[in-house]
């Protein structure tokens, strides 16, 4: 359906954000300022104690600093209200009282026909939640109760019975006033094609309702209570309502839960799920029998960015498990991931929590392994890598799997990361054991033959490792910003794309960001920002800051500094950071190519790398650099050093 010029537009001036979002938020007092449109408050995206959710009224755009989402009132109606784009407009026409333009007659049709299929659906739960309670499923009964659900659990998941009479729920459908073809449309019934009597597709099994994210029963799951059925679980077939590749059961419920529980469990069927809910494990959802598609993959980010794949612990789970990596991969981002937990070998989540109960599994649930520990294991287990070929071949099969990741961060992470197990694997028999090279030295001091020069070892970085100097750097900028919010306000665009390497400042810079638009006085702003960020973080951003002798002996970094010698080195230092950065990866990204290929060329290219680092690190550091043609000229230099790829060996 389109929509008429303008109505879009409309909409958004009748509504202000902060009225759509309140409806889901409590706001902050403190940090809000309401004359100005400025509203803070604690994220309804994920768990979280502080308000680091901030919505623009003015700009009718909101973000989170700590998860990053953002958008506006439709796509905030949309991700909380798990609905489509027309659907989030509709709700917000309705709430701001305007009129809807008439839909497109056959998709008007297409909702009033599903609408009528899930009634249908409707009466169905109730007809099976009634004959539940009939002598004729009385061993369904006894077989719920022997798996140990609660009366409570039983009412809660709506768990009915199927008679074993071919057309029982038919002909109960039929005396309501249901049309033949309504129940078949609605996958309760089948047509045989030799055109007799439709019959019922559920016959003597315990039923189980499966719903949306709005609530609307949209198919069922049946177990056979016949030994002999041919299949033990029974889905409806696709239907009008119901994709069994982009829904989940007990998705409602569950997205509710993930939120409050910081988590999400994704189980492998019915009665695990069912049964995580009762040890109070609310936020468990599971795939309809089926492998997970990437279309529930997309529904169980929406719920959390790290969905723990809880799997039974045989050959089959296992399978599974591995499966999914190859769908997974390439969907992956730094806020879209999976863990996964293997159940112990023979049992479900069902057996554990019946065993050992909620504490068990909560610890198993602590411990998931990352998705790369898993693809590492898919690749060497049951293997002997005892000639150069065999380890070849794994070299092969892992850059395949790793150059399927789109995003290039992650991508860059998993070489680095399968190359630490590699040559954990690889390491000579009773050889030392070395510990890990971080991200930022891709290779030991004794491989880099020039040192820094004069320049660089006389500024108030000379001498640091690679991290240590951007620890310094990211300090100096924190406190430059500290110093002067004026200035950080102008430069706040320069503060959100700056790469915070070091965890803790990255806390700070978070905090910093969150309180940037608070009213400030012309004097004293730096003692009422640090105040404000102190109850926060619990900490003086300022006192933890100058600890660091650099940062005290820095003569524009103290109170009584000139302010705008204070914003300089701001400018500069954020300048200066963005460009080693870039070096950085651009280095990390020349060693990833070489992933895994130890030849005779390796020590010399990455000592090229590191020769164009220190360079690079020189005309950064030169004294006299100031934020204006110079910092210019500097990126420039270090680009041209970048795109000569220094690091490539050169054919003579």
């Amino acid at each position: 359906m389109s929509l008429p010029d303008g109505f879009i537009e409309e909409l958004r001036n009748r509504l202000s954000l902060s009225s759509v979002v309140g409806r889901k938020v409590m706001w902050d007092t403190k940090k809000s300022n309401t004359a100005k449109g400025d509203f803070w408050s604690p994220c309804p995206f994920h768990s979280e104690k502080t308000a680091s959710f901030h919505v623009d009224d003015r700009k009718g755009f909101y973000y989170c600093f700590g998860c990053h989402e953002k958008g506006d009132a439709i796509t905030f109606v949309r991700n909380t209200e798990n609905v489509g784009f027309m659907e989030a407009i509709e709700i917000l026409a309705r709430e701001a009282g305007m009129t809807m333009p008439a839909r497109d007659p056959q998709a008007q049709k297409k909702i009033d026909r599903n609408k009528v299929l899930a009634d249908v659906m409707e009466q169905a739960v109730q007809f099976y939640r009634l004959q539940y309670n009939t002598a004729q499923a009385s061993d369904a009964r006894d077989y719920i109760q022997n798996r140990g659900l609660s009366q409570q659990t039983q009412d809660t998941f709506e768990i009915g019975f199927a008679p074993s009479q071919r057309g029982a729920l038919s002909q109960h459908l039929r005396a309501k006033g249901v049309d033949e073809a309504q129940i078949i449309d609605a996958g309760l019934a089948i047509k045989p094609d030799d055109g007799g009597a439709a019959f019922d597709r559920f016959r003597g099994r315990i039923m189980f309702p499966i719903r949306d994210a709005r609530g609307r029963c949209i198919a069922f799951g049946g177990r056979a209570m016949d030994p002999n059925a041919r299949a033990k679980y029974l889905n409806s077939n696709e239907t009008a309502l119901f994709d069994k590749g982009r829904s989940l059961y007990n998705h409602a419920p569950a997205r509710e839960a993930a939120g409050k529980a910081d988590s999400l469990i994704v189980a492998e069927g019915y009665m695990d799920v069912i049964a995580l809910a009762q040890f109070g494990f609310k936020h468990a959802v599971a795939p309809l029998g089926t492998a997970i598609t990437e279309g529930q993959l997309a529904l169980m980010w929406r719920m959390h960015p790290e969905p723990i794949i809880a799997l039974d612990g045989d050959t089959a789970g296992l399978r599974a498990a591995l499966r999914l990596i190859d769908l997974a991969l390439p969907l992956i981002e730094p806020d879209k991931s999976l863990r996964f937990c293997i159940m112990p070998e023979g049992k479900d989540p069902d057996d554990l929590l019946k065993a050992d109960g909620a504490d068990a599994m909560q610890a198993l649930l602590d411990s998931a392994q990352p998705m790369v520990n898993l693809l590492w294991k898919r690749e060497i287990d049951g293997k002997v890598f005892d000639s150069p070929e065999r380890r070849a071949a794994l070299d092969a099969s892992l850059r395949t799997a790793i150059r399927t990741i789109k995003n290039p961060s992650v991508r860059q992470h998993y070489g680095a990361a399968i190359k630490e197990l590699r040559d954990t694997l690889f390491a000579p028999a009773g050889s030392a054991k070395f510990p890990p090279r971080g991200p930022f030295q891709p290779w030991s001091k004794r491989d880099i033959k020039h040192g820094p020069t004069e320049g660089v070892r006389s500024s108030i970085l000379g001498g640091q490792s690679d991290q240590g100097a951007y620890h310094i750097r990211e300090a100096v900028i924190l406190v430059a910003a500290l110093r002067n919010p004026a200035a950080a306000l102008t430069h706040e665009a320069g503060l959100e794309r700056c790469q915070i390497t070091t965890p803790e400042l990255k806390e700070i810079m978070n905090c910093l960001l969150a309180n940037l638009h608070i009213d400030l006085p012309d004097t004293d702003g730096t003692e009422i920002l640090v105040g404000v960020m102190q109850e926060t973080l619990g900490y003086s951003p300022l006192e933890r800051l100058f600890q660091l002798k650099p940062i005290q002996s820095h003569p524009f970094l103290h109170a009584s500094a000139d302010p705008e010698k204070t914003e300089r080195t701001l400018q500069e230092e954020l300048a200066k950071h963005s460009a080693l950065i870039g070096a950085s990866a651009e280095i990390r990204d020349a060693e990833q190519e070489l992933l895994g290929l130890a030849d005779e060329g390796l020590t010399w290219r990455l000592q090229q790398a590191a020769d164009a680092k220190v360079k690079a690190t020189a005309a950064i550091e030169k004294e006299g650099a100031t934020a204006g043609e110079d910092v210019d000229a500097m990126k420039k230099q270090l680009q041209n050093m970048l795109d000569d790829q220094v690091w490539v060996k050169k054919k003579h």
